[in-house]
């Protein structure tokens, strides 16, 4: 499922237009984007937790050439699936 069929679903479940739903979802995902730049962490219950793992620098290697290069700090999001719906996506 891609973001306009997860409108489209929503449209369709609660009566809204398109329009609407599309605002609905985009308010969603901003907040939860937001949220992360701030560094908090976003729970669902059942659903799982996204959180923003900061990793240091450190020097990597060229697999190819077996060269030194320096890898930059970063930050990543990450999303940990919740033991609710892992119990039902195994069946």
């Amino acid at each position: 499922m891609n973001k306009s069929e997860l409108i489209e679903a929503l449209a369709a479940q609660k009566g809204l237009s398109y329009k609407k739903a599309e605002e609905i979802i985009n308010t969603i995902f901003d907040s939860m984007t937001e949220a992360m730049l701030a560094g908090e962490r976003i729970e669902i219950r059942g659903f799982g937790s996204f959180v923003v793992n900061e990793y240091k620098a450190y020097t990597g290697r060229n697999p190819k050439t077996g060269e030194a290069i320096p890898v930059k700090p970063k930050k990543l999001p990450f999303f940990k699936v919740g033991k609710e719906l892992k119990e039902r996506v195994a069946g």
